[in-house]
């Protein structure tokens, strides 16, 4: 019967369909999920990206937004590492990654860091939110509020925690924006991010981050996993004084996840030395105008060897003559006296100068008579201010650093002579 044909028709049109979603044709697809950038942290240059600009799902990576507003109400005196947040009952019934704590129950401001760092615990993120912002709706306004800051202009937050929101969204590159942030910001508190294992209530928990035990010198920073997002990671590593930030979105697996990111990082680390050693190639002193003609007709002869019996070629060229320091020009020759350290690059003028303060405070016979610098670095997301201080020779710039590193404080040497950037001001501050 006709009928019958056309409902059997419709069936299988209906399966097909079903059949062309389950195999990926659709906003969820693996391949609609991935993203990826490699950024050094001190330049902003960028060594590799693919769809870094497309909107993609943070899942946990939100707890380093989460953990940015923490810290600046430490910052700002809001709270104390002591004090002890409650844990409602809309918190306590979160679902897992989470610590199970118990509705009334609470857990002090440290070990709540801790646990986000490396348990990723949901219900640790929404008793911070409901701490800081009275309900987690209305920190999520804070946190998308404070994501427009910072210039992440392609990131809306819904929650604290990174469940699943479809209005819940973000980029590659606005998370390497946060990654750089909460470092600049926040470099007392940035250290945390490397630990690799915390224990409370008699529990150990390892961090999720497998590439602080994989990879040398990854120092952060966080992961994430929902199932519309896929395995995602925000890294952190310095070698030899170069930092890079990298992002990943929508791993199939964590470990397939990690492989990736430590072959982007191979790769970025390996462009960034060869673009540093363009940078770092000094320059052709230019001889004055007396000089240049007087070498015009200098003339010397060379003996040169042939394979022709042996015989002797004699080779005559113009010669440039040696130019004794006094005659080059002012500033070509290299002064390595005039090293400097940088300590950090802030959102703040006034952040940059405490960065400077503590760094002296730390090392007082290193750094007590170097020159103060805040150097302005206008970015299209914002202005930057390096905190700087010269005046050092390169083994007390490198000696400095490897100090203020020991007690977890930023520090990159700085030649005189050599400018990561375009500094359109210079503030010096006593």
């Amino acid at each position: 019967m006709r009928w019958v044909s056309t409902i059997k028709g419709l069936m299988c049109a209906v399966l097909f369909a079903g059949a062309v979603l389950a195999s990926g044709a659709h906003p969820a697809s693996a391949a609609n999920k991935y993203a990826s950038l490699i950024m050094d942290a001190e330049t902003g240059t960028v060594l590799h990206t693919r769809y870094a600009n497309s909107k993609r799902h943070p899942a946990s990576l939100t707890k380093i937004m989460t953990l940015y507003m923490l810290f600046e109400a430490l910052e700002e005196g809001r709270l104390k590492s002591t004090d002890r947040l409650k844990v409602s009952a809309r918190a306590a019934g979160q679902p897992p990654s989470k610590f199970y704590l118990k509705s009334g129950s609470t857990i002090d401001v440290s070990s709540a860091i801790r646990a986000l760092v490396t348990k990723s615990a949901n219900d640790v993120a929404v008793t911070i939110a409901e701490a800081i912002g009275g309900t987690e709706y209305k920190f999520a306004l804070k946190m998308t509020d404070k994501a427009r800051a910072l210039g992440m202009t392609g990131t809306t937050f819904r929650n604290a925690s990174g469940l699943h929101h479809p209005s819940q969204v973000t980029t590659a590159r606005d998370m390497a924006t946060l990654a750089i942030a909460m470092r600049r910001d926040f470099p007392a508190y940035y250290h945390l991010f490397s630990t690799k294992a915390f224990s409370y209530g008699g529990r150990t928990y390892a961090n999720h981050n497998k590439l602080l035990t994989r990879y040398d010198g990854t120092d952060g920073i966080k992961t994430g996993y929902i199932s519309a997002s896929g395995f995602n990671l925000v890294a952190t590593v310095e070698r030899n004084g170069r930092r890079l930030i990298g992002v990943v979105f929508g791993g199939r697996t964590g470990s397939r996840r990690d492989n990736h990111m430590i072959n982007l990082m191979n790769t970025g680390f390996k462009k960034a030395s060869e673009l540093r050693v363009a940078e770092l190639l000094p320059p052709v002193p230019t001889l004055r105008p007396a000089i240049q003609l007087a070498s015009a007709t200098a003339k010397a002869t060379t003996q040169v060897p042939t394979p022709e019996g042996g015989r002797t070629k004699v080779v005559t060229a113009s010669v440039l003559p040696t130019a004794p320091s006094a005659q080059l020009e002012s500033g070509s020759v290299d002064d390595h006296s005039d090293w400097g350290v940088q300590v950090g690059a802030y959102s703040t003028e006034m952040r940059a100068k405490r960065s400077i303060a503590t760094a002296k405070g730390h090392l007082p016979d290193m750094l007590g008579e170097a020159e103060n610098r805040v150097e302005i670095l206008e970015r299209r997301s914002g202005a930057i201010f390096r905190a700087r201080l010269f005046g050092l020779t390169e083994d007390e710039a490198r000696e400095a650093c490897l100090s203020l590193k020991r007690r977890h404080l930023p520090c990159v040497p700085v030649p005189g002579s050599m400018d990561l950037g375009a500094t359109v001001a210079t503030g010096k501050t006593g």
